[in-house]
């Protein structure tokens, strides 16, 4: 495990992006949010993903030169064809159509379509939060989790993200539809490392925390079980009909790689509409103090409101360098030529 200042890896990672066919613009937006990704401690999907998505470009999963279409617009309504371009790209042009709508009207609904891959989906919670307004935002996927009794995957993990402005920084919900998703997995495996709590079935139907188990049998473990899988199923739902696009069974029978004309919604909030920017901030800041204020466990040090943990490892990774594996950055940068 290596130690990589933020501006190394970026650099590698649009090298990459631009070796593989991304414009020098493209590429420096999509090497931005991954290596913010990884120095917020979500490897799995910064610098893990990186020749994945490479692989996609070359094999024509994901269109580098497509731009995102208007289908509709109505109002604080917007829907968008995404085109299976940039997965990224066309989360942030969505995004920032949300907020225009919502400075314009007080909310802003996007909704995106036949869109591909957009990694962290906290990105786009962040970058709403980070200049003033709140943010609800999900994503379908293709099948890859058992519905609530099933063996055989008819489910996608299906995030879903929320973000408000909370002082400096944003309070930001960032969470797959399983207890942990493949990329959480993956990481884990790679460290050598068990799971916290058991994740999901091993192929004999026995719950386990072994990563590398859980990843063979395709069986991870809807977030609350049940409930958690009822939520995948109306996020699903919900994301294609809003857009008029592809629910996972048809992401399923799209079959070309990961997310791949996925349905995604955005959904902005402009606090002057509501309680008002200094009255939002002031709930937000109360709501995290008192989290911090509970009292911890005997395994905790201190209780966390959401995204706290992601900006503590950020100041840390900035500080010292981003933790990557070796293998995983030689292999990026073999497709970077450094």
């Amino acid at each position: 495990m290596a130690l990589i200042p933020f501006a190394q890896m970026k650099d590698t990672i649009k090298k990459a992006f631009i070796n593989v066919g991304l414009s020098e613009d493209d590429a420096e937006l999509c090497a931005t949010v991954h290596t913010q990704s990884s120095a917020d401690g979500v490897y799995s999907h910064g610098l893990n993903r990186v020749e994945r998505f490479c692989n996609y470009v070359k094999e024509g999963y994901v269109d580098v030169k497509a731009c995102v279409d208007v289908v509709k617009e109505n109002g604080c309504i917007c829907i968008l064809d995404g085109n299976r371009g940039i997965g990224i790209k066309n989360a942030i042009t969505a995004v920032n159509k949300a907020m225009e709508l919502a400075s314009a009207h007080g909310v802003g609904i996007v909704a995106l379509r036949n869109t591909t891959h957009w990694m962290r989906g906290g990105s786009y919670g962040l970058m709403a939060a980070q200049k003033g307004y709140m943010a609800i935002c999900f994503t379908n996927t293709e099948s890859c989790m058992p519905a609530w009794g099933a063996v055989n995957n008819h489910l996608g993990n299906n995030p879903f993200v929320i973000a408000l402005p909370q002082g400096d920084d944003v309070m930001l919900l960032d969470m797959a539809m399983s207890q942990y998703s493949y990329g959480k997995l993956t990481t884990t495996r790679l460290a050598g490392e068990k799971l916290p709590y058991p994740g999901g079935f091993d192929e004999n139907g026995v719950l386990t925390d072994d990563p590398g188990a859980i990843e063979k049998s395709m069986r991870i473990l809807p977030t609350g079980m049940w409930k958690g899988a009822a939520m995948t199923i109306m996020l699903d739902a919900l994301a294609a009909a809003l857009s008029a696009g592809s629910c996972t069974k048809e992401i399923d029978e799209i079959n070309r790689g990961s997310c791949t004309g996925c349905s995604q919604i955005f959904m902005v909030f402009d606090p002057k509409s509501f309680a008002g920017a200094e009255m939002t901030q002031h709930i937000t800041k109360t709501v995290c103090d008192y989290v911090n204020a509970s009292e911890p466990d005997e395994h905790t040090s201190l209780v966390c409101y959401p995204g706290q943990r992601s900006l503590m490892r950020r100041k840390k990774n900035m500080a010292e360098g981003i933790p990557a594996d070796d293998g995983v950055f030689a292999a990026v940068s073999k497709i970077a030529g450094v």
